[in-house]
């Protein structure tokens, strides 16, 4: 017997799939890559069952390809996550997600009494990785973070 297949979220012509996010992180990802000021469809479905994984979120870009360097961007939150470019509704890339070394001026400090939270400086963060844990530190505070809290 045939098993049947359905999709959760639809499939997308041209553009970006973020799949493999875990289970919470795909609004954090969307609000990190801010595509709000952009002016481009993007679907997301939460908390969808997966075979990888118990539970995963998934983005689609529609009509936009995201850069490598927004890739390792998404690492940071996402770093099981993977990135498809798609056109017409086939794989044609897939750019591989690694934590970069540092991060500038996209996150803010936890610390609220960093100086980046008083006054206008970019922020910078230098990323660490300890087994599966991911830690970063921010550059003028020198306050260490695990990427929970971001």
């Amino acid at each position: 017997m045939k098993k049947e297949r359905t999709l959760s979220v639809s499939a997308i012509k041209n553009g970006t799939v973020i799949d493999h996010i875990p289970c919470g992180s795909a609004l954090k990802i969307l609000k990190f890559l801010d595509f709000t000021k952009e002016n481009v469809q993007v679907t997301i479905g939460l908390n969808l069952k997966s075979s990888k994984m118990q539970c995963k979120d998934i983005m689609k870009i529609q009509d936009r390809q995201i850069t490598s360097q927004e890739a390792h961007q998404i690492a940071i939150l996402a770093p099981s996550a993977t990135v498809n470019i798609i056109h017409n509704y086939e794989v044609v890339k897939k750019i591989p997600v690694t934590l970069p070394e540092t991060i500038e001026s996209i996150l803010v400090c936890p610390n609220k009494k960093c100086i980046t939270r008083q006054e206008k400086t970019d922020s910078f963060f230098f990323v660490h990785k300890e087994g599966k844990l991911v830690f970063i530190q921010c550059k003028y505070c020198e306050k260490r973070f695990p990427q929970e809290e971001f």
